[in-house]
């Protein structure tokens, strides 16, 4: 499994859910992608969001081997995990706190600072260019970090760590991330598990469920009980941890579908 951050977060940050899953039995890697984390950019204020995609699309190309691949994606980095997996045969299935479509205008609105006011977001974008899209701007200003979390605390050490919500990114990155025309849900052939936050006051469900119901390839979604948008607390882990268990049961035995709800039952019956 390969764990993807979003706009706010990075590896180090996302480490304790990896490690969740690696008690699953399962090989994790988290990633920090450009602009995040200790990945070093040579020029920063050149990051555009298609380098996110090619990046991770390498990153998987690179590590691939015999074993099924579960791409992990949360925030944005769930869309992330999704455009990647639709155009790679590596990738068996996606798993996704959130999937965000900045063409969506319910999205912007709700990712931005800016409230209704975010839904100008998109047309206004076609302004960061030339010199100005290499202008950068801590992320702070533009996302809603103070909804990151239900824990005050750590929405603060969220919006102030140098590392994710408190990096500085170039104007052009988000330019290029709300203009981004992601892969089709009605041509996704790859299944996709949205783990979502129950009570994600940032960015609520009905905005990816809007994905995920148009999606072509097999889908489940599981709500994690008292969850705010970083999922940390009880019982929303345990059934991050049941529904990831399930997933990867799913592809050691072959995957046909998401088992219905009296089969998972059944099965956790039986552990």
């Amino acid at each position: 499994m390969i764990v993807v951050h979003g706009a706010g977060g990075h590896s180090g940050a996302l480490w304790p859910l990896a490690a969740l899953l690696a008690e699953q039995g399962v090989d994790v890697t988290a990633i920090d992608l450009p602009l995040y984390g200790r990945t070093v950019s040579p020029r920063p204020e050149a990051v555009r969001y298609a380098d996110w995609v090619r990046l991770l699309s390498d990153f998987v190309a690179a590590e691939h081997d015999d074993r099924p691949l579960i791409l992990f994606g949360a925030s944005i980095g769930g869309m992330l995990a999704y455009e990647v997996a639709a155009a790679s045969p590596a990738v068996a299935a996606v798993a996704a706190t959130c999937l965000l479509d900045p063409r969506d205008w319910r999205a912007r609105a709700r990712m931005t600072r800016f409230g209704p006011l975010g839904l100008l977001a998109g047309p206004l974008s076609v302004l960061a260019r030339g010199p100005l899209a290499d202008a950068m701007i801590p992320m702070r200003w533009v996302a809603n970090l103070s909804k990151m979390s239900r824990n005050p605390e750590l929405s603060r050490m969220c919006a102030d760590d140098p590392l994710g919500g408190g990096a500085s990114v170039p104007l052009g990155f988000l330019a290029s991330y709300l203009r981004y025309r992601h892969v089709a849900p009605e041509s996704m052939t790859v299944p996709v598990l949205l783990v979502h936050p129950e009570l994600d006051a940032w960015t609520p469900v009905e905005i990816s469920a809007r994905v995920l119901r148009r999606t072509a390839a097999p889908t489940r979604l599981v709500l994690l009980r008292g969850c705010g948008h970083f999922p940390i607390e009880e019982p929303g882990l345990a059934d991050l941890a049941d529904a990831m268990r399930d997933l990867v049961n799913d592809l050691a035995s072959g995957f046909s579908g998401f088992p219905l709800e009296g089969e998972r039952e059944k099965r956790s019956a039986g552990r």
